[in-house]
């Protein structure tokens, strides 16, 4: 056995010495591309996987679908044969490492859904070799990668941390963010055992600027949901500050700025339409749901939740509130929205609390139109029901034909002077015109 586990593990670990491994990333989107970006950038050839053809597609035509990966990079790293993509999962026998980078959404009753890891495992098991590394990415509660995609890859009849290895490394994509690319974020690394960890570690020191390891799968995956549980609890803390602050005439935006003043003690967050994005809606109500299981409730986290999805309806009332000041009633009214990606100036629209918003407003008749820079076309979503639009031209006409402008994201393209100018009305959630001076045409919701 101990021959065994060597020779998997000494093989392994020369591949990756002199970079010959073949990196199989599987999930090409806003974690999985940029992840394979990062580790050709430093020499390793990368083989995508993808469910989607059309991404596929796009990829072999070296088209990018998300912004901050460009298209010439990937046409130029598709032709010299460093990068392809697929959508056969036999192929993964072909990749000597094999990152999951799948979504793990909620289900209906906000309890973890795994089933796109579950079927990511079922897929490498069926091709799983000797002296394979499997490091699952996905944000998950703790004990998923033991506990449930481990006992999957088992299935195979070879033995982890002997024949193959396993290991678990959150990823920490911040989308748009021109600081931070996967490169120069530091990565947490927990193995299954010793050989597991060390390939891991070795495999991500050739890429990312700081690696650190940790003890266990278990410590690594709660290091991500405890990153994104406290921003989701600060957020909600705001959000909640929001309301109360409303009733008594109170700015919050400047609150904050002032408090933003102390040297120490106060780290500044800030209130907005709803949560968004593939991580702080989501992740928290992972370890709500494993403390369930413990028997123990997690008040902090759930409260949080209420407020945090409470926030679309809030919107939607200063926003009806606001228009019965005009006399008019929300049904027929032309809402023209600005902004549905989940923050400023991404393509992301994942879980964006525009489409809550508009799953408020159709059913109350109003009509609604959008404009985004970055998403001229609605995608299909799989946590909303809304119907197809397409982004409109933001123009002087635009603005002024609708009742209300509503201002869902601050993306930097939109000139505010212009938009206050030409709007009946504009209901700003992110303290977009804050430096406007203040006209009777802009209410803070």
């Amino acid at each position: 056995m101990a021959e065994n586990v060597l020779h998997s593990y000494e093989s392994l670990r020369q591949k990756l010495a002199d970079q010959s491994a073949v990196v199989g990333v599987i999930g090409m989107g806003y974690v999985g591309l940029p992840l394979v970006k990062t580790f050709a950038d430093c020499g390793y050839q990368c083989l995508g996987f993808d469910t989607d053809p059309n991404k596929v597609e796009k990829l072999h035509r070296g088209e990018s679908y998300i912004k901050h990966i460009a298209s010439e990079w990937i046409a130029s790293n598709v032709k010299i044969g460093r990068f392809s993509a697929t959508c056969d999962t036999a192929r993964m026998a072909e990749a000597d490492v094999l990152l999951i980078c799948v979504p793990t959404p909620l289900d209906s009753s906000r309890d973890p859904d795994l089933k796109y890891v579950e079927l990511t495992a079922e897929a490498i098991g069926k091709s799983l070799r000797k002296g394979q590394l499997v490091v699952l990415e996905s944000t998950t509660y703790p004990g998923t990668t033991r506990d449930v995609v481990l006992p999957i890859l088992q299935k195979s009849g070879l033995e982890p941390g002997i024949d193959f290895f396993v290991a678990y490394s959150p990823e920490r994509e911040d989308p748009g963010n021109p600081q931070f690319s996967a490169a120069n974020i530091p990565k947490v690394i927990g193995g299954l055992e010793h050989h597991s960890l060390q390939l891991a570690c070795e495999l991500y020191e050739k890429a990312i600027v700081e690696i650190i390891p940790v003890s266990s799968l278990e410590v690594a995956e709660a290091c991500k949901i405890l990153e994104n549980t406290y921003r989701a609890v600060n957020i909600a803390l705001v959000n909640e500050l929001k309301v109360l602050f409303d009733r008594m005439d109170l700015d919050l935006w400047e609150v904050i700025e002032a408090a933003k003043t102390k040297p120490f003690g106060f780290q500044a967050f800030y209130p907005g339409p709803g949560l968004g994005g593939h991580c702080i809606p989501i992740d928290p109500f992972y370890l709500s749901w494993l403390a369930r299981k413990q028997g123990m409730p997690t008040r902090f986290i759930e409260l949080a939740g209420e407020i945090n999805t409470s926030m679309p309806q809030f919107v939607v009332q200063k926003l009806m509130l606001a228009l019965n000041d005009q006399q008019k009633p929300i049904r027929g009214s032309k809402i023209l929205m600005l902004g549905v990606a989940y923050k400023p100036n991404v393509d992301d629209p994942r879980e964006s609390p525009a489409f809550a918003i508009m799953e408020l407003l159709e059913p109350l008749g109003a009509q609604i139109q959008y404009n985004d820079p970055y998403i001229p076309k609605l995608p299909s979503m799989r946590s909303f029901e809304f119907s197809q639009k397409e982004s409109i031209e933001l123009t002087a006409d635009t603005l002024a034909e609708a009742d209300a402008v509503l201002i869902v994201t601050n993306h930097k393209e939109y000139d505010w002077e212009f938009i206050a100018k030409h709007a009946k009305l504009v209901i700003d959630t992110r303290n977009a015109m804050g430096k406007i001076e203040q006209r009777d045409n802009i209410r803070k919701a």
